[in-house]
């Protein structure tokens, strides 16, 4: 039977003023404008006994990556915004350790940058700062 498990995306450094969401499905969900301080987004998923990630939030790609995004600009339903984009952060490589602590409620955290070497929202694959960790 699936464990409900938490994940927690944290962005360090967004770009005040920008839209960010949670993709759920294929459109925005929980859009936040961001400002000065670090971003975060909770998102509950269920974890099949053999490890599978499931839900609304998670996205496939081959036959073993999953992985969530989060929109930005335009994508998160900001039309004004310059932006129009997803940052893909990957969930398949989560350590098994870990996923046995979040079956048991333990929340998983990753830390992100928000910025790219451009100054602007951080788009693509993401590679986290900090790795998961329990919080």
């Amino acid at each position: 039977m699936p464990s409900e498990i938490t994940l927690r995306l944290t962005i360090t450094d967004p770009v005040p003023g920008v839209r960010y969401s949670l993709q759920k499905d294929d459109a925005p969900f929980a859009p936040v404008t961001a400002s000065e301080a670090p971003l975060s987004f909770d998102i509950q998923m269920r974890l099949s006994d053999d490890s599978r990630f499931l839900g609304p939030f998670v996205r496939r790609e081959g036959r073993d990556r999953r992985f969530v995004y989060i929109r930005i600009g335009k994508s998160a339903g900001d039309h004004a915004s310059e932006w129009a984009r997803r940052a893909k952060v990957d969930i398949h490589d989560i350590p098994p350790d870990l996923l046995a602590q979040a079956r048991d409620g333990a929340v998983l955290q990753i830390v992100l940058p928000g910025r790219g070497r451009d100054g602007t929202p951080t788009c693509a694959t993401v590679r986290p700062l900090e790795p998961w960790r329990v919080v």
